[in-house]
């Protein structure tokens, strides 16, 4: 999945070997893409090709069954499964960052055991978003009087739910938050495939019922008060980098695309008789800049993956904040505002390189517009552009109105922060 203009990143050996038996995983994914998009296919497939390969459990220690790439080792294979097909990376986005939790917990034995299940082949989807009037949690867990807990609630967003074998889930008691797992076919557990949204349109993001599903102790991941800030600079960026990797995926498909689309054309809008398109010096400038678009795209998400790898020692020390957490998040932040603006740029230009002919249902090169739109819609552009400049203006950090207004309703605590998505 390279070419002279993307050039291959210097993995380890260890890695390098492991992207050889991925690359041809990816190839196949890519194949099948427009068939899934054209007829909604769910890539169930494609996601046991990737456990089957090694591919979830690309994090996990070497110790421990897994691969043990380093985060830009990581993150560079996951843009090249987004120019494959751009679902893939979201749906073991949830995953990542579970093992990525783990990792936080050093050596010991339930983080083991997660870790060990992953190597194993187990994968983890997210059922933490809530359809509500206001921010917040509704999902229960309550005591059951057989000793264990009982979920009760409805989750939407749940991405990559209907392809995991575990949910990792967000639920209250009381005052508390709690980060669970269930078996995603435990009794009272239902994925439904209603995720309407125009992008991304195979990530299992649908909702996800509770109904008094048994969950033990040892399921608990965390427990902390609502008052605290929900998650922490660590998974802030870490899941921002998910987004801005499939983002650059996506930037290289555009120019894969469009190279594939010209260079066996032999008519040029303006031009009589058959010239090749491909020495149009007008369809030379276009992709020329998409070329350019994705390289930038490719570098600042190589950038943002080497400052949350600086972080990394101190997170898997157990640590949460310090200089290099906050350098991540900025980075993350600023890297945002440009990615995303680049890439739906790209993936708009690209119609540039023909007429009408371009936008054929068969081609289906407007999934690349409607992917990109739907992950550049998380997270809001203008949100984040309105925190940096308050940042940058007035210092101020990062999630404080939040924490100011939690604070104004309830104390604020101390202690280890979820997993939630950003």
């Amino acid at each position: 999945m390279t070419d002279p203009v993307h050039p291959p990143h210097g993995f380890s050996p260890r890695i390098d070997a492991l992207a050889q038996r991925l690359r041809p995983v990816f190839a196949r994914i890519a194949d099948g893409a427009i068939d899934r998009e054209e007829n909604r296919i769910l890539a169930h497939d494609a996601v046991r090709w990737l456990l089957d390969a090694g591919f979830g459990a690309l994090r996990v220690p070497v110790r421990y069954g897994g691969s043990g790439a380093s985060l830009p080792e990581a993150f560079a294979l996951l843009a090249e499964l987004a120019e494959a097909d751009s679902n893939l990376p979201q749906i073991f986005r949830a995953h990542f960052a579970f093992v990525e939790g783990r990792l936080h917990e050093g050596d010991s034995p339930r983080a083991a055991y997660w870790l060990e299940q992953v190597a194993k082949g187990a994968l983890f989807g997210a059922a933490m978003a809530e359809l509500t009037d206001s921010t917040g949690t509704t999902t229960t867990l309550a005591p059951d009087p057989r000793g264990q807990w009982l979920l009760e609630g409805t989750k939407y967003y749940s991405t990559g739910t209907l392809y995991a074998s575990w949910i990792v889930a967000i639920a209250t008691d009381g005052t508390d938050r709690i980060q669970l797992v269930v078996p995603a076919d435990a009794p009272g557990v239902t994925r439904i495939d209603d995720w309407d949204g125009f992008g991304q349109r195979l990530t299992g993001s649908g909702t996800t019922h509770f109904r008094n599903v048994a969950v033990p102790d040892e399921n608990i991941i965390n427990r902390t008060p609502l008052s605290e800030f929900p998650t922490n600079e660590y998974f802030t960026t870490y899941y921002q980098l998910f987004h801005l990797a499939t983002l650059a995926g996506i930037g290289r498909a555009i120019v894969r695309d469009a190279v594939a689309f010209v260079r066996p054309r032999t008519r040029t809008f303006g031009v009589p008789g058959q010239v090749a398109q491909r020495h149009d010096p007008l369809v030379q400038g276009v992709v020329g800049r998409l070329s350019a678009l994705s390289f930038s795209a490719d570098t600042l998400v190589e950038k943002v993956a080497w400052t949350l790898d600086a972080a990394f020692p101190q997170w898997a020390a157990g640590h949460e904040s310090g200089p290099a957490f906050d350098t991540a998040q900025l980075c993350a932040y600023q890297a945002q505002q440009v990615v995303a603006g680049q890439v739906l740029d790209a993936a708009t230009l690209l119609f540039e390189v023909g007429g009408a002919s371009a936008t054929s249902t068969s081609r289906r090169l407007d999934r690349h517009w409607r992917n990109a739109r739907t992950l550049a819609s998380h997270n809001p552009l203008v949100q984040r552009q309105r925190e940096l400049g308050d940042l940058v203006l007035n210092g101020t950090a990062f999630g404080s109105r939040w924490r100011d207004r939690a604070g104004a309703t309830s104390p604020v605590s101390t202690g280890a922060r979820q997993e939630h998505a950003a």
